[in-house]
């Protein structure tokens, strides 16, 4: 790859550049210590997204992983466990965190395409009253869940999922990271995800298009704590927090009524992909804007992309993974099957 020029990134949309007009509103934002709660930019878009998202409260923070991570910590205690899916984000990407920041059990399910049901959970569901088993906690949803390939959740199976962890004093977790893709590829607004959860994690640096950010939303005595576990893991930004959250304001503007056109190039580039011949298209449906393929060759193939300017995303085995974003748009996705043609052949 060294010295070859990508023109077609599909690597991931964590990749995608701030517009000239991001940067433009960025640099002109009101700043503060964000530290000390005094930038009036974190402090307006936290507001935002908690009214959004129907929460008392909700915090900035640098990353979607440190968001998923302080609010294990905050649902949780040292021995606790919790149910995710085997695939979570959480548990493959977030560098042994359940374990190093929060040391918790995890009990994991496989549900078809990343989502499980209240029945999957009742039947892990250990005895509260045992002295000799971890003691379950914590219920951990991904929506849209990125290894199964960008799948959005069936609100019914959310809801049941929900009502099952309450009737079971069970904390629910909204890995949110891509809420916004869930949000436009199904039509149910993010308020009425965020409403079946106790706390949501939102990151701005996929879909929405900026360098960074995130955010946790909840009840407001669990912000306050996560507030002080944002200080301990080093989370505090002072005014360059307002910057950040400069670019999250405008995305929000700007930037949520387009992901249906990722979703759609998404679905043009899967067609594509299963006209070549060798090429295997996992992702079936296509829902938001992940693609999961496969090859025989995944090393010779990836080069020969790269070598033409394009890349993906190398996964498990054979596995390719394609993310289509803001800085694609449908003629690079002609042009991505065009390619993929020529490295097959």
């Amino acid at each position: 790859m060294s010295g070859t020029a990508i023109d077609i990134d599909l690597y991931s949309d964590t990749l995608t550049m701030p517009s000239r007009a991001m940067r433009e509103f960025m640099c002109n934002v009101p700043v503060g210590d964000e530290q000390k709660g005094e930038d009036p930019t974190v402090n307006a878009l936290q507001e935002r997204i908690a009214a959004m998202l129907g929460k008392p409260a909700a915090l900035f923070m640098p990353s979607a992983t440190m968001a998923n991570q302080i609010a294990m910590k905050c649902h949780t205690q040292p021995g606790d466990e919790i149910v995710a899916d085997a695939m979570s984000h959480t548990l493959h990407y977030e560098v042994g965190g359940p374990a190093f920041h929060s040391g918790v059990m995890v009990r994991a399910l496989s549900g078809p395409r990343g989502c499980f049901t209240a029945e999957d959970v009742a039947a892990v569901l250990r005895p509260a009253d045992s002295q000799y088993l971890p003691q379950s906690r914590l219920v951990w949803v991904e929506n849209t869940h990125n290894l199964a390939g960008g799948t959005v959740w069936r609100l019914p199976d959310l809801e049941g999922v929900s009502a099952f962890a309450r009737a079971h004093d069970l904390a629910l977790h909204l890995d949110g990271a891509r809420i916004f893709n869930a949000s436009a590829a199904s039509g149910v607004p993010v308020g009425v995800y965020g409403s079946l959860a106790d706390t949501v994690t939102v990151c701005f640096s996929k879909g929405l298009g900026c360098p960074g950010g995130a955010v946790l939303a909840g009840p407001s005595a669990l912000i306050g704590r996560a507030r002080r576990y944002k200080q301990l893991f080093g989370g505090a930004m002072r005014q360059g927090a307002g910057i950040l959250a400069g670019a999250a304001v405008y995305a929000l503007d700007h930037h949520l009524d387009r992901l249906g056109e990722d979703h759609a190039n998404a679905r043009r580039l899967a067609a594509g992909l299963a006209s070549v011949p060798g090429v295997a298209v996992d992702t079936d449906p296509v829902e938001t804007n992940m693609v999961y393929f496969r090859v025989p060759d995944v090393d010779g193939f990836h080069a020969a992309c790269l070598q033409r300017g394009l890349r993906f995303s190398k996964q498990v085995g054979n596995r390719l993974r394609a993310v289509t974003h803001l800085d694609v748009d449908a003629d690079m996705i002609e042009r991505a099957i065009g390619i993929v043609r020529e490295a097959v052949a």
